[in-house]
């Protein structure tokens, strides 16, 4: 195997993830590039009411968007890790 096919293709790593590691009566906490976060419901309602496998379905998309698919809930990792500089607009 070439050197450039050793070092071409999809990364694995857990830095190029998303997780949501666990749901409270709260809100939820979502592991994104080795760091922690706590999304409590009053500040990121979708979930509130979510199906559990839906919370559970997220994708890091690039490297800061955040993917929930089936909750149609795209956010920035500055909106997770700063929610009261992007007040809500709609719930």
């Amino acid at each position: 195997m070439s050197e450039l096919s050793k070092t071409n293709g999809t990364t694995t790593s857990a830095n190029n993830r998303a997780e949501v590691t666990h749901i409270s009566r709260n809100g939820l906490i979502l592991w994104v590039k080795d760091r922690e976060y706590y999304l409590p419901y009053d500040k990121f309602p979708w979930f509130k009411r979510a199906a559990v496998d839906d919370v559970f379905n997220v994708q890091l998309l690039g490297r800061e968007r955040i993917r929930w698919d089936a909750l149609d809930v795209d956010l920035s990792l500055s909106i997770i890790a700063n929610p009261d500089k992007y007040p809500l607009v709609s719930k």
